[in-house]
C-alpha cells in the first residue's frame, strides 16, 4: 500500500495559488521650480525603459495633483511636459509589495535633463509574492468542496491537521482570523470550531508565516485569514447552493461488546444563500449557512498499562450531530469619493449532541470493568457587530482606517453520564455556562512613499469571561465537585505599531515593531479545592523584519526575522475538570504563562514561465512551551491532563514547495516540509488533583510531511483534482504520534451559470491516527478509527 501510495502521489499535485499580478497607483504633484506654485494640466505620461514608448498617462489638476493607476510591477520612465518647461523624466520602479506610492513633489525648471539608458527585462510571476502571505481562492478546492473551513484547509500547501486543529510547519499555534479579525467564532487569538464553520461561506484563506507588526502579536506558528465571500459587481445577484453527502460507509472496527452502535452513512447537508445589492454609493450584502451533519466523531481504541495493575483495553466512541446556521449580513457606504462607512454584523448557532459510549475490559475482553456513557448537550451562540469608517485622503493610498468590533460568545454545556459499574449504576451531571465579551477599537494609518509605504496604529482590547461550572453527583459519583463553582477572565490589551517598507530594483526591506502590554486576571471561587486566584502582565516588544534582494526578475532570496507569543486562552487556564473521557481527565491551570518565540527564516525563490522552486529554512526557538502533561496520583487510575510551561523546545526544518504547470490541461504542486522537533529536558509541578512532580528526558525526532495536488482541465469545463497527503511520525508530549496518509478527488463540471461537483475525501479508508504515550506509573497505545472518508455531491447557480 505505501509503494502504491508513492507513486500515486508523483502523478498528483495542484497549484492553489493562481498568478496575481499587482495593481499599483502612483501619485505625486508638478510645481514650478522657481515660484514653488503648483502646475495645472501638465502632461504626465508613463513609458517603457526600453524604448520610452507611451504606455499611459494623464494630466495634473488645479493643485498640480496627478494619479496613473493599474499599473504592473517593473521598471519605468515618468515623462513631465508642459509648455514653456523642458520635459523631466524620472525613473520608477513599481514592486509587488505596495498598491500605492507617492512620488512626492516634482519641479520643472527650464534646465536640460539628461538620461542615460536603462535596460530591464520582466515578465509576470508565476504566483503571488506578496511580503507576508500566500493567498488562496477556495472555488479551485474541488475535493473539499461541501465540507467545513477545517476540510478546505487540509489540502492547503504548507497545512496539516490534528485533533481538529490545523498545524504549520508541524505547530498548532495559529491564531486565526475571520476578514482580518479575531473572533470568538474561531477563539480569540488561537483556533477552535473551524469544523464547524462551512466551506461553501468562504472565498479565500490567506496564510501568514512570517507576520509584521500590523498583526496582533499572538500565534508562534504564523496566522490564517478567513475571508468570506462578498459579490463586487453593480446591481442585484447572488449564488444559491446545495451540498450534500455520506460519511462512515463502513466499519472500519467493530465495536468492543455490549455498547450501542456506531454511527454510519452519516448525512451531510449544506444549503447556502449568497445576496448583494450594489448601486451608486450603497452596497448591501447577506451570506447565510446552514450545515448539518452527523459525524463517527471519535472512534480511539487503547489498550492501557498501569504499573500497579493489569492491561486495560478501551474504547471511547462518541456519535457526534451538529446543526450549525450562520448568517452575516451589512452595508457598505460610500457618501463621497474620500470615506466608506461600512456596518456588519454576524450570528452563528452551533447545536453539538455527542452521544458516547466508553467501556473498560481486561486484555482478554472476557470481564467489563466500567461503561461510560454520556450525552453531551451543547450550544454555541455567537453575535458579532462591526463598525468601521476608512477616509482616502487626497493623495491616492493615504488612508486612515478606524474599527470597532463587539463580539459576544456564549458556550452553554449539559452533560449527562452514566457510570455503569459490576455492583451498581450511577448517573451524575454537570452544566457549564460561559458568556464571552470582547471589544476591540483599531486605528490604522497607511502613508505611501516613493519607494514604499509607512504604517502606524494602535489597538485596545477588553474581553470579560464569567463562567460557571455546577456539579449534580450521582451514587459513588466520580466527579470532583469541590472543583467547581464560578471563575472569571478579564484581559485588558492595548497596542501600538509602526512598520516601514523600502522597495528598490534589487532590495526590499520590511521593518515593523510592535509594543503590546497584557494585564490578565483570573478571579477563581475561594472555595476551590486546588486553584486560587492569579495572573500576570507585561509589557513586550515584538520586531519583526524581512530582507530580500531580487538578483533579477527571476531570482530572489529573501530573510525573515520575527518574536511572537502564545498567551493561554482562557479553556487552558480554566479550573473545572472536564469528564467527556472517563479515563483521562482535563483540566486548565491558572499559573499557566505566556510562551515566546523567536522565528528565523532564509528562503530562496526561482520563477519561470510555468512554474517556481521555493525552498526555505527556518529555525523557531521557544520558551515556556505550553503543552500538556498527563500524571496520576497515588491510588487512583485516572490521567489528569494538566496544561504546564515545558521550558524550551526548538524546531529547526526546511519546507519547499514546486510547481510546474505542464501544456494548457495539467498543473502540478509538491510541498515537501522536514523539521527536527527537539523538546528539552524539563520538569514541572501538576497542582491538580494532588501535587505531584514530573520529569521528562530530552525528546528529539526528524518528522516532516509531503502534499501533493494535481489540477487536470478537460474539455467541455470539465475539470479532476487528486490530491495525496503523507504526514511522517513526530513527536508529541510524552510521546509519538504514527504516520497517516490519504488520497482526496474531486470533479466539477460548468455550464453556464450552473456548477456540478462531485468529491470523495480519503478514498482509500487509510487515514487513522495512532499515539504511544509514556507517564509515570503509566503508558498507554491508541488509534483513532474517526470518519474520514465522505463523498459528496453539489450544486451551485450564480446570478
Amino acid at each position: 500500500m505505501k509503494h502504491f501510495f508513492c507513486l500515486l502521489l508523483g502523478f498528483l499535485s495542484w497549484q492553489f495559488a493562481h498568478a496575481q499580478q499587482n495593481s499599483v497607483t502612483v501619485s505625486g504633484t508638478l510645481k514650478d521650480a522657481r515660484q514653488k506654485t503648483a502646475l495645472p494640466f501638465v502632461n504626465v505620461t508613463l513609458c517603457k525603459v526600453q524604448d520610452s514608448a507611451f504606455l499611459t498617462g494623464t494630466i495634473t489638476n488645479e493643485t498640480g495633483h496627478f494619479t496613473i493607476s493599474a499599473i504592473s510591477s517593473g521598471q519605468y520612465l515618468v515623462k513631465c511636459s508642459y509648455m514653456g518647461y523642458n520635459v523631466r523624466w524620472i525613473a520608477l520602479t513599481v514592486g509587488q509589495l505596495s498598491n500605492f506610492l507617492d512620488i512626492g513633489q516634482i519641479e520643472l525648471t527650464p534646465a536640460t535633463v539628461h538620461i542615460q539608458e536603462v535596460t530591464v527585462t520582466g515578465k509576470q510571476d508565476a504566483v503571488t509574492d506578496k511580503m507576508d502571505k500566500k493567498t488562496f481562492s477556495l472555488t479551485a478546492n474541488i475535493s473539499q468542496a461541501g465540507g467545513s473551513v477545517m476540510d478546505a484547509m487540509r489540502n492547503l500547501p504548507g497545512i496539516t491537521s490534528q485533533d481538529g486543529k490545523v498545524l504549520l510547519r508541524g505547530s498548532d499555534k495559529v491564531m486565526i482570523l475571520m476578514d482580518g479579525k479575531q473572533t470568538a467564532l474561531t477563539g480569540m487569538g488561537g483556533q477552535s470550531s473551524l469544523e464547524n464553520i462551512p466551506a461553501s461561506a468562504i472565498e479565500k484563506i490567506e496564510i501568514i508565516h512570517n507576520p509584521s507588526a500590523r498583526y496582533d502579536a499572538n500565534g508562534n506558528a504564523g496566522i490564517i485569514n478567513i475571508i468570506y465571500k462578498k459579490e463586487k459587481k453593480d446591481g442585484f445577484n447572488g449564488k444559491i447552493g446545495l451540498i450534500t453527502g455520506l460519511g462512515a460507509l463502513w466499519e472500519r472496527k467493530a465495536n468492543l461488546p455490549d455498547i450501542r452502535p456506531q454511527y454510519s452513512a452519516t448525512p451531510k447537508i449544506n444549503p447556502s444563500l449568497l445576496l448583494n445589492y450594489r448601486k451608486n454609493k450603497v452596497n448591501l450584502f447577506f451570506q447565510g449557512d446552514n450545515l448539518y451533519t452527523r459525524t463517527l466523531n471519535k472512534n480511539e481504541y487503547t489498550e492501557r498499562l498501569y504499573d500497579n495493575g493489569e492491561p486495560i483495553q478501551q474504547q471511547l466512541k462518541r456519535n457526534r450531530t451538529t446543526n450549525i446556521i450562520t448568517g452575516k449580513a451589512g452595508m457598505d457606504w460610500k457618501p463621497d469619493e474620500q470615506n466608506t462607512i461600512t456596518v456588519s454584523g454576524l450570528f452563528s448557532s452551533e447545536k453539538i449532541l455527542d452521544r458516547g459510549d466508553e467501556p473498560f475490559f481486561t486484555s482478554d475482553l472476557k470481564e467489563r470493568k466500567q461503561l461510560w456513557q454520556f450525552l453531551e448537550d451543547e450550544l454555541k451562540t455567537t453575535a458579532t457587530v462591526s463598525a468601521g469608517w476608512q477616509h482616502q485622503f487626497r493623495h491616492p493610498g493615504r488612508t486612515l482606517q478606524l474599527q470597532f468590533n463587539y463580539t459576544f460568545h456564549r458556550e452553554d454545556e449539559k452533560y449527562f453520564f452514566t457510570n455503569i459499574m459490576p455492583t451498581y449504576t450511577g448517573l451524575d451531571s454537570f452544566k457549564l455556562l460561559s458568556d464571552e465579551h470582547v471589544m476591540d477599537l483599531n486605528a490604522d494609518y497607511i502613508h505611501p512613499l516613493k519607494y514604499g509605504r509607512f504604517e502606524g496604529g494602535i489597538k485596545l482590547r477588553r474581553r470579560d469571561i464569567p463562567t460557571n461550572m455546577q456539579f449534580k453527583p450521582g451514587l459513588h459519583s466520580p466527579l470532583d465537585t469541590s472543583a467547581g463553582g464560578w471563575a472569571n477572565y478579564r484581559e485588558f490589551i492595548p497596542a501600538a505599531y509602526g512598520v516601514y517598507v523600502f522597495e528598490s530594483n534589487h532590495l526590499e526591506i520590511e521593518a515593523g515593531l510592535r509594543i503590546e502590554y497584557v494585564d490578565l486576571r483570573y478571579d477563581v471561587n475561594p472555595g476551590h479545592n486546588t486553584y486560587k486566584s492569579n495572573g500576570y502582565n507585561y509589557m513586550q516588544p515584538f520586531p519583526n523584519l524581512r530582507l530580500s534582494y531580487r538578483i533579477n526578475d527571476q531570482h530572489k532570496l529573501s530573510f525573515f526575522y520575527n518574536r511572537r507569543v502564545d498567551r493561554p486562552n482562557e479553556v487552558d487556564i480554566r479550573i473545572f475538570p472536564k469528564y467527556d473521557d472517563a479515563a483521562i481527565i482535563k483540566v486548565g491551570n491558572p499559573e499557566l504563562r505566556p510562551q515566546f518565540t523567536n522565528t528565523f527564516e532564509l528562503g530562496y525563490k526561482s520563477s519561470w514561465r510555468n512554474g517556481f522552486f521555493n525552498p526555505s529554512v527556518y529555525h523557531k526557538r521557544m520558551d515556556a512551551t505550553i503543552t500538556r502533561i498527563g500524571s496520576i496520583v497515588n491510588g487512583s487510575n485516572l490521567i489528569y491532563n494538566v496544561f504546564q510551561n515545558a521550558g524550551k523546545s526548538y524546531n529547526t526544518g526546511i519546507e519547499i514547495n514546486l510547481t510546474q504547470k505542464v501544456g494548457r490541461r495539467a498543473t502540478f504542486n509538491l510541498n515537501l516540509n522536514g523539521y527536527q522537533n527537539t523538546i528539552a529536558a524539563f520538569t514541572v509541578v501538576n497542582k491538580y488533583p494532588q501535587t505531584s512532580v514530573y520529569s521528562a528526558d530530552r525528546q528529539e525526532l526528524f518528522s516532516g510531511n509531503i502534499k501533493f495536488n494535481g489540477l487536470f482541465q478537460l474539455p467541455r469545463q470539465v475539470t479532476i483534482q487528486l490530491t495525496g497527503i503523507y504526514l511522517a511520525p513526530d513527536i508529541i508530549p510524552q510521546g509519538k504520534i504514527a504516520a497517516r496518509f490519504s488520497v482526496d478527488l474531486g470533479i466539477k463540471k460548468t455550464i453556464g451559470n450552473h456548477e456540478f461537483f462531485f468529491n470523495a475525501t480519503d478514498i482509500a479508508n487509510t487515514l487513522r491516527i495512532k499515539r504511544e504515550i509514556t507517564g509515570n506509573g503509566f503508558s498507554y497505545t491508541s488509534t483513532d478509527y474517526a470518519e474520514t472518508q465522505v463523498i459528496r455531491l453539489g450544486y451551485g447557480y450564480k446570478f
